[in-house]
């Protein structure tokens, strides 16, 4: 298979209009436009009854504590997890492209509820739902796309990895809120191909 975009370049930096958040130098990090990207894929195997699409930045501190923490900074080499951005399941195997917007257009506060996407797919939930839980402003349940938004403290620069799976199955046992890491094992067994894009993102300027 081959995915192509017409947003994101394999190996090179995420223009900040397709992430959550970006550089501002007055305070370190400002919500950004969080548009999704345009996706496009082709070469998919006989036998595909359905795709999914998962995002994930697997460069994420396993301890936040000093996340985006003034005077501190968080070290290249401290323990790192993954982190999804989008999951999508079910997309039916007519659907080889996303236009650019299509899944996202905004930050929305709490979470988007009921994510636009293709007929008949499911969107899951990213892990904002979970980092943002404490913040009485932005705390809820984080459905579809939401772009990068590192540490600005970061010194390791992030890498968000869109990939598309070919399916041998036309729905996957998964419940009304799940994740991508959710994602990734009910599709074990059932994966006939895959394509990826990897792109990089920073909000450090000292990265950038």
């Amino acid at each position: 298979m081959k995915l192509e975009s017409r947003d994101l370049r394999n190996n090179t930096p995420i223009h900040p209009r397709f992430a959550f958040g970006k550089h501002d130098p007055q305070n370190h990090m400002a919500r950004s436009d969080n548009i999704s990207p345009h996706l496009k894929w082709s070469g998919a195997p006989e036998g595909a009854r359905s795709f999914a699409i998962v995002c994930m930045d697997p460069d994420v501190p396993s301890i936040p504590d000093d996340v985006n923490k003034e005077g501190t900074t968080l070290p290249s080499e401290m323990e790192r997890v993954d982190f999804c951005h989008w999951a999508m399941v079910e997309i039916p195997t007519s659907v080889t492209e996303l236009a650019t917007g299509q899944c996202s257009d905004g930050v929305i506060p709490k979470g988007k509820q009921d994510p636009p996407g293709p007929e008949g797919s499911r969107q899951g939930l990213n892990d904002y739902t979970q980092f943002l839980a404490g913040d009485p402003d932005m705390g809820g349940k984080y459905f579809g796309y939401d772009g990068p938004c590192p540490p600005w403290n970061d010194e390791r620069m992030h890498h968000y990895t869109f990939t598309v799976y070919a399916l041998d199955i036309d729905k996957l046992d998964l419940p009304t809120e799940f994740t991508g890491h959710d994602v990734v094992e009910a599709i074990e067994g059932h994966v006939l191909d895959r394509a990826e894009l990897t792109c990089t993102y920073t909000i450090n300027p000292g990265l950038r």
